[in-house]
């Protein structure tokens, strides 16, 4: 099913887009908590992402890299900020240098995924980023942020 809503409001400075999935919300916690699974969907086909520290617990920091069709490899990290399993996770997020010091140049973000239960066996995953401020979302939307989630969540099916 995947994508099934998107919703930019400009005003909140939030990018939300809910997807479904026929399979239990345990399956689609597990997508978010394994590493593994998670190299298999996060960031659109052309840009796999490797997770190098992963660790669902908050106060924890992620850090991955992205590797692009050139080699290249862009690097980010997520602060994990609340984890209630398996129906929320919240963290900031933003690009980082090659030791996986945080970007000074570059915004952060606010992250929600919630996942609840539908009726029919069917899990629906809503990811809500918020901007700090209205130029923060701009550039990161300009960069393709929206279709590159969109393309990332396309691959989860496949995996449940």
């Amino acid at each position: 099913m995947t994508v099934t809503y998107v919703h930019k409001d400009a005003q909140a400075r939030t990018l939300t887009i809910t997807s479904e999935f026929s399979a239990p919300i345990e399956h689609v916690w597990q997508l978010w908590q394994d590493p593994r699974l998670l190299e298999r969907w996060w960031g659109p086909p052309t840009y796999p992402a490797t997770f190098v520290d992963h660790e669902l617990r908050v106060g924890s920091v992620v850090n991955y890299f992205m590797t692009g069709p050139g080699g290249d490899q862009p690097r980010a990290w997520w602060r994990v900020l609340d984890v209630e399993e398996p129906h929320l996770l919240r963290f900031d997020s933003g690009f980082s240098d090659e030791d996986g010091q945080p970007s000074t140049t570059m915004p952060f973000m606010t992250n929600r995924v919630t996942l609840s239960e539908q009726p029919g066996g069917v899990t629906r995953m809503a990811i809500e980023t918020t901007f700090s401020s209205d130029g923060d979302m701009e550039k990161i939307l300009s960069m393709g942020m929206e279709e590159g989630m969109m393309a990332a969540q396309s691959q989860i099916d496949a995996l449940l």
